[in-house]
C-alpha cells in the first residue's frame, strides 16, 4: 500500500528502540513502505544499556546470596572468584545477538535501514548524517507521508563541580574492572538497581539521595521496605543528602555531600534521572513544539503540533517503560496504516525494580487511592520459607489496596522474591477490575509466597475516611 506516492516512503521512524522497532515493523505489515533510522544502537537503551544487561548483571549478583544460603540446607559450598571481564563479555555476545534479531526482523518485514543521525530539514523530509559508529555510511535525505520520532532518552548529569568525573548509566556496563567503592547518586530504578548489583558483586556501596526514603512515586509502605532491604544488603544510605563537588584523590574520587559529608569511590555513578533525547534534531524546522520539560508536546494519538508527525516513547515523557513504547508504537501503526487501534490499559501499567530482593507494583498507590475517597487497606508482611533455613533477614511485604465502595482492587504492591512475575498475574486481575471477593474466593497454591495475596482476610486500615 503507498499513502502517497510522492514521498520516499509512507512512513519514516526515527529511532530504532523498542517502541520505534514495534511501529515501523507493524507498519510494514500493514503494506506501508518503511525505512528507519538509528544513530547508536539497533534496539534502544532498554536492549543494549538498559532493561536487558541491567536484568544480566543483577542475576550476576545474586549467586553469592544462593552460596551461603545453601549452607542452611546442608550444602558445603564455597564463594568463589567473580570474573567481573567474563560477565562483560558474556552480556556483551548477548547483546550482539538481540541487535540482530532486531535488523532481521526489520529486514524479514521489508522496512528499510539506515544508520546516521537523523536532522528535520521540513516537516515531511529528514536528512542524514554519519555516526563514529558508522563513519563511512553516507549523507541521505528521505521524504515521508509521515514520520514518528521515537529517539529516547539520555542520562540527566548534575550541575556540579567535578560532574565529568563521574559516569552514568551509559558507561556501567562496559566498565574495564570491577570498581571495588561505589558512590550512586540518584534513588530511582537505576540508582536503586546498581546499588544492589554492585554490592552483590561485592562492591563497597554508596547511595546518595534527596527524598527520606528511595524510589519517589511508590507506595510509601514499599519504599520503607526497601529502606530497609537496602540496609539488609550492605549499602549505606546518605538520605536527604546531594553531592556539592567530585574531585580527584589519586586514582580514587571524593564526592563531597552539602552536609559536609566526604565519600571516596573508585567510581561515582550518577542516576540522577532521565530526559528526553532531542538534540540535534531540529525540531523548529518542522515546526514540532516541546512543552516546558523538554519532551515532544503530543495529543492522545501520540500527534505532534505538526500534523503528519508523531512521537511515541521516552522521548514524550509519559510513562518511561519499555512496554509502554511498545504498545504506543504498536498502537500508532494500527491507527495510521489499519485503521484501527489496539487497545492497551495504560492506567494500569505494571512496574518493577530489580534489587535484590525485587519490588513492584500495579495501580494506586494508597496515598492516590485515599485522594479518589476511602480505602481498604491490606497488608502482610513475613520472613519467606527459604529464608526460615537460611537463616537471612530478608523480609516479604505484599499490599492490597481496595476501593471501598465497589469492593474493586485498585492497587497491589509487593517487595519479595520473584516479586516482578508475581506482579504480571495480578496486574491481569486489577486490570480486569475484579474485587476483593474475587481475591477471597480463589484458591491459593500452597506453599507459596503468591498465596498471600488471595488469604488476606483482615483489613489493616482505611486510608483517605
Amino acid at each position: 500500500m503507498s499513502d502517497n506516492a510522492a514521498y520516499d516512503v509512507d512512513l519514516l521512524v526515527i529511532g530504532a528502540g523498542s517502541g520505534g522497532v514495534r511501529c515501523a515493523r507493524i507498519a510494514a505489515g500493514h503494506g506501508a513502505r518503511v525505512a528507519i533510522i538509528e544513530a547508536r544502537h539497533w534496539g534502544g537503551t532498554c536492549v543494549n544499556l538498559g532493561c536487558v544487561p541491567k536484568k544480566l548483571m543483577v542475576q550476576a549478583s545474586e549467586y553469592p546470596d544462593y552460596v551461603a544460603d545453601s549452607h542452611g540446607f546442608g550444602w558445603d559450598t564455597q564463594p568463589g572468584h567473580h570474573d567481573w571481564k567474563m560477565l562483560i563479555a558474556a552480556k556483551d555476545r548477548e547483546i550482539e545477538r538481540l541487535n540482530g534479531i532486531y535488523v532481521s526482523m526489520l529486514e524479514k518485514n521489508g522496512v528499510r535501514l539506515i544508520t546516521g543521525f537523523a536532522r528535520f530539514e521540513d516537516a515531511h523530509t529528514v536528512v542524514t548524517e554519519p555516526t563514529p559508529l558508522s563513519p563511512d555510511a553516507k549523507p541521505e535525505r528521505i521524504t515521508a507521508a509521515r514520520i514518528v520520532i521515537a529517539s529516547g532518552s539520555t542520562p540527566t548529569k548534575l550541575d556540579i563541580e567535578g560532574v565529568d568525573l563521574a559516569i552514568t548509566s551509559d558507561e556501567v556496563f562496559h566498565l574495564a574492572e570491577m570498581p571495588r567503592r561505589v558512590c550512586i547518586v540518584g534513588s530511582g530504578y537505576i540508582g536503586v538497581e546498581f546499588a544492589g548489583i554492585f554490592a552483590g558483586l561485592g562492591a563497597e556501596v554508596d547511595l546518595v539521595y534527596r527524598q527520606p526514603l528511595p524510589l519517589r512515586g511508590f507506595d510509601e509502605d514499599l519504599r520503607s521496605a526497601l529502606h530497609t532491604a537496602i540496609d539488609q544488603r550492605g549499602v549505606r544510605q546518605h538520605v536527604k543528602a546531594s553531592p556539592t563537588s567530585i574531585r580527584r584523590n589519586g586514582d580514587a574520587f571524593v564526592v563531597t555531600l552539602d552536609s559536609g559529608v566526604e565519600i571516596e569511590a573508585d567510581c561515582v555513578m550518577l542516576a540522577t534521572g532521565r530526559h528526553p533525547k532531542t538534540s540535534g534534531l531540529a525540531l523548529e524546522k518542522a515546526g514540532v513544539r516541546l512543552d516546558d520539560g523538554g519532551r515532544i508536546a503530543v495529543d492522545a494519538a501520540s500527534q505532534t503540533s505538526t500534523p503528519d508527525i508523531y512521537a511515541i516513547g521516552d522521548v514524550t515523557n509519559r510513562i518511561n517503560l519499555t512496554p509502554v513504547a511498545i504498545a504506543e508504537g504498536h498502537i500508532l501503526a494500527d491507527y495510521l496504516f489499519a485503521g484501527h487501534e489496539r487497545e492497551w490499559a495504560f492506567d494500569t501499567t505494571p512496574k518493577a525494580v530489580f534489587f535484590t530482593p525485587p519490588l513492584a507494583s500495579v495501580g494506586l498507590t494508597e496515598d492516590e487511592a485515599a485522594e479518589r475517597g476511602p480505602a481498604d487497606i491490606y497488608v502482610s508482611s513475613f520472613r519467606p520459607m527459604r529464608h526460615t533455613l537460611s537463616g537471612r533477614e530478608r523480609r516479604t511485604l505484599m499490599k492490597l489496596v481496595v476501593d471501598q465502595a465497589s469492593q474493586k482492587v485498585v492497587g497491589a504492591h509487593m517487595l519479595g522474591e520473584d516479586a516482578p512475575e508475581l506482579m504480571q498475574g495480578l496486574a491481569i486481575a486489577v486490570t480486569a477490575g475484579l474485587r476483593k471477593a474475587d481475591f477471597d474466593r480463589t484458591i491459593g497454591i500452597h506453599p507459596t509466597s503468591g498465596e498471600e495475596f488471595v488469604t488476606m482476610r483482615s483489613r489493616t486500615r482505611v486510608a483517605g475516611a
